[in-house]
């Protein structure tokens, strides 16, 4: 296993720190991927760096009929979320729902989560069938 030491000033990276580059339908280089564990251990080594090659994130099959209805849904309710946050005329009683629900069990503790949850069930609700 190799150890990773960025240079003076970088703790750690966590993300991509290159791709390859896509031209004229055409792939050159590879990811390389650094990562950072959080999580508790008695290791001293957290960071890890991998190499991928090329096109192994491109997908192999295509999209299923139960992906497609997710993508749909998330697009729906998406729209939504950012017409019903700018409507003026539910802003008041989402604020009083939102602070009513807000300290229950399983409550919704952002005025986001707490949309995206009321806007995703109105949408369950009209699809379902």
């Amino acid at each position: 296993m190799g150890k990773v030491k960025y240079a003076t000033g970088i703790d750690y990276v966590s993300g991509s720190l290159a791709k390859p580059k896509k031209k004229e339908g055409h792939e050159c280089g590879t990811y390389l991927i650094g990562t950072h564990r959080v999580a508790a251990t008695e290791n001293p080594s957290c960071t890890r760096l991998y190499i991928r090659e090329a096109g192994v994130y491109d997908r192999s099959t295509p999209l299923s009929s139960k992906e497609l209805d997710a993508r749909a849904r998330f697009s729906a309710v998406a729209a939504a979320v950012k017409a019903r946050k700018s409507d003026l005329n539910s802003i008041t009683q989402d604020q009083i729902n939102f602070a009513a629900q807000k300290d229950q069990a399983g409550g919704k503790k952002t005025m986001k989560a707490y949309l995206w949850k009321v806007c995703g069930d109105i949408y369950d609700a009209n699809h379902q069938g």
